[in-house]
């Protein structure tokens, strides 16, 4: 009796079992990558022909169907799922795609304006201009503070340390407030400006680091060290939304410093080969220019602990940018120039 119990259970299992060898989900595009100009095609295979009651085809959780333009689509990196119905059962299958940039970036050049002494000790992770005032964050544990400075001279006004336990990271003023981010910390602070005192911390969400941070007037853009950048509510700080950066190529990773520039984020890229800066579309995603800033750095003081390009703000009335290092001795005042 046992036995023909056994033989029962091990038919039904095999009438009802797993069907996930059974489909394959193809994106027809071989290497998966696609422009907004593009159409997704893609197809669900049938290894054992099994009789289908139906297919639920979702993009990012949205219905589409086997034939979906893109022109609707912001630019990133997205799952493509199949849900297959066959007798009652459900079976799974996912595809990631990337939709790309339709075009390559502008290349950009800079020429100098102004060379203006900086704190060679000061670790940059921030810039922002407010009243004529430049207003700096620098980061490292223990080493971490908030400081208004005379841009010009490059005398610190005013600052503040942060507790030895956080790594300051970018700021932004947005409504006469003033937002600092930390890197690991997931926490950030909000200050009065005019004497830098902190009034509330709020926390970070799905962003699990702080890295670089801008705002468009409204609402508050974040970094976090992935090709990510993540919309912050101007008023509560809380995640109402994200873009992806991409080039014509691939995600960007490693946004770090963003500056808010007459509708663009201009943004440093951390660690990259070459010292660059970028332009992005914050509607889109897309990396619509780069700026070479190679030299910039042989240009100051070659002290032991100098790292890489880092911190850049916009002074709205020059209509320059401003940009310097971690451990740089200089700021420099710069004119972006398209590429001849």
């Amino acid at each position: 009796m046992k036995i023909w119990i056994l033989l029962l259970s091990l038919l039904f299992l095999k009438c009802n079992g797993d069907l996930s060898k059974d489909f394959k989900l193809t994106v027809l595009e071989k290497s998966k990558k696609y422009t907004p100009n593009d159409t997704l095609r893609f197809k669900l295979i049938n290894k054992k022909n099994h009789p289908i009651d139906s297919v639920v085809y979702q993009l990012e959780g949205q219905k589409i169907d086997e034939l979906h333009p893109l022109k609707n689509r912001t630019l990133g990196i997205y799952d493509l799922t199949a849900s297959v119905y066959v007798s009652g059962r459900k079976s799974d299958y996912a595809e990631k795609i990337t939709i790309v940039a339709p075009v390559k970036p502008k290349l950009y050049t800079y020429s100098i304006i102004n060379e203006f002494p900086h704190d060679k000790t000061a670790y940059t992770q921030g810039l922002e201009f407010y009243r004529d005032t430049l207003y700096e964050s620098t980061g490292l544990r223990g080493k971490s503070s908030l400081r208004k400075v005379d841009f010009k001279t490059g005398k610190v006004l005013q600052k503040i340390d942060l507790d030895k336990v956080y790594f300051g990271e970018g700021i932004s003023i947005l409504n006469n407030k003033l937002y600092q981010l930390t890197w690991q910390g997931e926490m950030g602070f909000q200050y009065k400006p005019d004497h830098l005192k902190i009034e509330h911390s709020f926390a970070y969400q799905d962003s699990k680091e702080g890295w670089g941070l801008c705002n468009d007037g409204q609402n508050l853009y974040k970094s976090d060290g992935t090709h990510q950048i993540w919309i912050l509510d101007g008023n509560t700080q809380k995640e109402i939304g994200k873009i992806q950066v991409m080039t014509d190529k691939n995600a960007l990773k490693k946004i770090n410093e963003l500056e808010w520039v007459e509708g663009k984020i201009y943004a440093n890229t951390y660690q990259f080969k070459k010292e660059v800066g970028v332009i992005i579309n914050p509607q889109t995603g897309a990396v619509e220019g780069v700026i070479d800033f190679s030299g910039l750095k042989r240009k100051v003081e070659q002290v032991s602990n100098l790292d890489v390009l880092n911190g850049i703000a916009y002074h709205p009335k020059r209509k320059t940018c401003f940009v310097t290092g971690k451990n740089w001795s200089k700021l420099f005042e710069v004119k972006i120039n398209l590429k001849p």
